[in-house]
């Protein structure tokens, strides 16, 4: 599942062990299984290399997950572009997303395409079972984005 595997990738350092893996699948199977509707792929190389979510239809990207071997060859660029095309569509001139502090990849990868850090908070993740320090990120939309 290349939610999970991502995951893994993206918390290295911070949760390890099979009992968190389990958590992790059960929490995509259910988000999948009920947001499904929000959910866009990316399908290159004869298989889906990732996904992006807008789980409430709004402004906030909720989820977006590249394939870790598929990573660093421009798909995550496709997808934030699209979601970033429909959010301005939408009607909204703002886009949020969040990530772990420690997601150096994620946070470097937004800030390359323009999305500037609004805040840092701690909050309980109870997929690891522990206070993550989270950092918000947003971008305001113009046309051309």
């Amino acid at each position: 599942m290349i939610g999970v595997a991502a995951w893994q990738s993206a918390i290295a350092g911070l949760a390890d062990g099979e009992k968190m893996r389990h958590v992790a699948e059960a929490s995509f199977s259910r988000f999948l299984s009920d947001h499904w509707l929000s959910v866009l792929l990316i399908e290159a190389e004869g298989g889906i290399r990732g996904w992006a979510a807008r789980e409430d239809f709004d402004n906030a990207i909720s989820d977006l997950w590249i394939e870790p071997a598929a990573q660093g060859r421009g798909f995550g660029a496709l997808l934030l572009g699209e979601i970033e095309h429909r959010i301005l569509a939408d009607g909204f001139d703002a886009i949020i997303t969040k990530t772990h502090a420690r997601n150096s990849r994620a946070v470097t990868f937004f800030r390359n395409r323009g999305y500037s850090v609004s805040w840092l908070s701690t909050a309980y993740a109870p997929q690891l079972d522990r206070n993550v320090e989270f950092i918000g990120l947003r971008k305001v939309l113009t046309e051309r984005d």
